[in-house]
């Protein structure tokens, strides 16, 4: 029996020659060639099991210029490695249906395994079939090894209907994963509808998510066409369904289970063709153990677990992140600001409790605030201080030395001189103390410089500074 044999196709010759030493060791025969016009060589003289290959070659885009590789070997698995790990590479490994997609750097043991189970797909001649290439804006930003794991579930999960729940803290993007599910899909010519179980009174979750016929319940004048119907076709999005009610989970089972509802007040069963992508930032298991949520229910759910990674894990990400949060606050009339590098480290040192929410919400807020066009550590640190100096205020003197005690700890770790602790402690307190003695004194200036002890020019110099010249303080101004 001849051995198996394995085709790299990779620009680098080092990561070919690494990877084909490995191959080898497996008993698996390899060719290695640089360039697509060689791959397209090697394959006109030669029969491959299987073939690995970039997606930056030489002379041609490694994944536009497969397809006809794959009208030639239909049957051939093709392993992509990339060093770009977007979810835009993802996705187009699998509209070409390939058969594993490896982000760079990658394990080689997992690659090794992945190549020996690809030969044996093609053995057992379990193919799949060939797409074409998707041309789609992608909705999410990062390039972190975490994000590649979400980038491959989701690509696994475009050309079939399996149930997939969402699992992650708030503001990690749970919605825009499952747009991603479904715009790239195949049901993207379908309607995506989205619900939000904590945003629907418990009385008429399942009036909303059914719908109801004429004289149904009090109040329902006409018939009503809940969320299942308007998503035939396509997806229904169930968001935070940790928060669905108990009574509404068994009759969400039950359709889960069937594949149909009935309205409210009706009898006719209605089929559905509806993809079913569920999300919360809440931990169901622990809900199950307090009678809170029904263990069928999840199990019907988690068919696909998809894990967002909070953005902690994910600091490489904040940089790339905050460039493209900074464009679309400029797309959406803001102005036009660029970031030096200094201000995306102090970014990255940021806890960001909120997730990709909450640094959104600050770089639009940096956008709009900041005075130089290309926005500095010093800003960054003005506007953070600002946001977060009241809760410490509030906590009295323990949180203003655990927050003094913070900021030594941080300069020690960037090197003396890199910044002043009086500098960040001014910012991130004063000015909330103007704003409250403004506040106090009802928006007199005079007033407050006195409570305050400061010459009234002074007074307004910060209030300038701050931009709390013209905003609403108080009641009267002089």
């Amino acid at each position: 029996m001849s051995a198996d044999k394995v085709l790299i196709v990779e620009d680098d010759l080092s990561i070919g020659m690494v990877v084909r030493s490995a191959l080898e060791a497996e008993g698996i025969e390899v060719d290695v060639c640089e360039s697509a016009n060689a791959r397209d060589a090697a394959l006109a003289g030669n029969r491959y099991d299987l073939m690995l290959t970039d997606v930056v070659l030489k002379d041609r885009d490694g994944i536009s210029s497969l397809e006809e590789v794959i009208a030639k070997s239909p049957d051939m698995p093709i392993i992509i490695m990339s060093a770009q790990n977007t979810l835009d590479t993802a996705v187009r490994a699998s509209e070409i249906n390939a058969f594993e997609y490896f982000p760079k750097p990658f394990d080689l043991d997992e690659l090794v395994l992945a190549v020996k189970q690809g030969i044996e797909k093609r053995r057992s001649d379990n193919q799949g079939e060939s797409g074409t290439l998707l041309e789609a804006t992608m909705p999410m930003v990062g390039r972190s090894p975490a994000m590649q794991d979400v980038y491959r579930m989701v690509a696994r999960l475009l050309r079939n209907d399996l149930t997939a729940l969402i699992l992650g803290e708030s503001g990690t993007g749970k919605e825009l994963v499952a747009e991603a599910i479904h715009n790239l899909g195949h049901r993207k010519t379908g309607p995506f509808v989205a619900v939000n179980m904590a945003a629907i009174p418990s009385e008429l979750i399942e009036a909303e998510l059914f719908g109801h016929e004429k004289g149904a319940f009090t109040g329902a004048v006409g018939q009503g066409i809940g969320r299942f119907e308007q998503a035939q076709g396509g997806t229904l999005f169930l968001d935070e369904i940790g928060d669905m009610p108990y009574h509404a989970q068994t009759r969400l089972l039950r359709t889960l289970q069937s594949g149909t509802i009935s309205r409210i007040g009706g009898k006719a069963s209605i089929r559905l063709d509806v993809r079913i992508i569920a999300a919360t930032n809440q931990d169901l298991e622990a809900l199950i153990a307090e009678g809170k949520f029904r263990e069928d229910l999840f199990y019907r759910l988690n068919v696909v677990p998809v894990h967002l990674p909070p953005l902690r894990a994910r600091p490489e990400d904040i940089g790339l992140l905050t460039r493209h949060f900074l464009n679309l606050a400029a797309g959406e009339g803001l102005p036009s600001k660029q970031i030096d590098e200094d201000a995306i480290a102090r970014l990255t040192q940021m806890p960001w409790r909120g997730n990709v929410r909450e640094l959104k919400n600050f770089i639009y807020r940096l956008t709009l605030t900041a005075r130089e066009d290309c926005i500095s550590e010093a800003t960054v640190m003005q506007i953070a201080g600002s946001a977060d100096a009241e809760p410490m205020l509030a906590g009295g003197m323990c949180s203003f030395e655990a927050a003094v005690a913070q900021f030594m700890a941080e300069q020690r770790q960037r090197g003396h001189g890199r910044e002043r602790i009086y500098v960040r402690a001014l910012a991130a307190f004063e000015k909330p103390l103007l704003q409250a003695i403004m506040q106090q004194a009802r928006g007199n200036q005079l007033q407050a410089a006195a409570i305050l002890g400061i010459n009234r020019n002074t007074l307004r110099k910060k209030l300038n500074d701050y931009g709390l010249a013209n905003s609403k303080l108080g009641e009267t101004r002089r």
